[in-house]
């Protein structure tokens, strides 16, 4: 069986040995390769396509949400996992909007880390029970506020617009897939995290919003 190989990168060379430690001691699994900040991390995941990047948020040079945004965009196969001292709602959402299928505070790396990248490998996401809460009490606060989401803010790019159209006009994952040639996994990616930034729940609310803007037509 192959082995699962994983990409490391944290700018602190005593993280990354205990990450190490604790990879090797999972049979089958294996780190390929170890950067020491965020551009490294990208060129690493270029060159070596590893089945998961474990990328901290605190990197020079390329911030690691930024790093897991250009691996998503490049190799968009690898399941990223982000780690971090930071428990701030705002910093898990940008987290979650930059690719990353995984959240986890290095408070728990040692306890966590192994169930982290079982979950993200079997196309799961994974927060630990700390993290959902505080994206739960996020969520909470933003609907009781009643803000309405700005569309331009939320940064919607041209592929995800296209997702968009496409939703709207009623194809479905696997047409989109084959007419923008590429995976249904990738398209349902794409759909999850449209809905992430929009806040919106149902392609109803999709429909709705691709009107307003302009996006697709009735």
């Amino acid at each position: 069986m192959r082995k699962l190989r994983i990409l490391i990168a944290d700018d602190h060379g005593l993280v990354r040995r205990g990450i190490r430690e604790v990879l090797h001691s999972r049979l089958g699994w294996r780190v390929a390769g170890e950067a020491a900040n965020g551009r490294e991390a990208v060129a690493k995941a270029i060159e070596l396509k590893p089945d998961v990047a474990v990328v901290d948020i605190g990197m020079p040079e390329l911030d690691g949400i930024e790093a897991a945004r250009q691996i998503r965009e490049s190799v968009p196969e690898i399941k990223i996992l982000v780690i971090t001292m930071n428990e701030s709602d705002s910093m898990i959402r940008r987290a979650l909007d930059a690719g990353a299928d995984g959240y986890l505070l290095k408070s728990d790396l040692t306890v966590c880390l192994p169930k982290a990248v079982e979950a993200i490998v079997a196309g799961k996401r994974f927060l630990t029970p700390k993290v959902s809460e505080i994206v739960l009490e996020g969520f909470l606060k933003s609907k009781s506020e009643h803000q309405p989401v700005d569309w331009k803010a939320a940064r919607i790019t041209p592929r995800e617009t296209e997702i968009i159209h496409h939703l709207a006009s009623g194809k479905t994952n696997k047409e989109i897939a084959k007419q923008l040639k590429i995976t249904v996994r990738t398209v349902e990616t794409h759909r999850a995290r449209i809905m992430l930034k929009l806040g919106i729940h149902s392609l109803a609310e999709l429909i709705h919003y691709a009107m307003r803007h302009g996006i697709a037509t009735a």
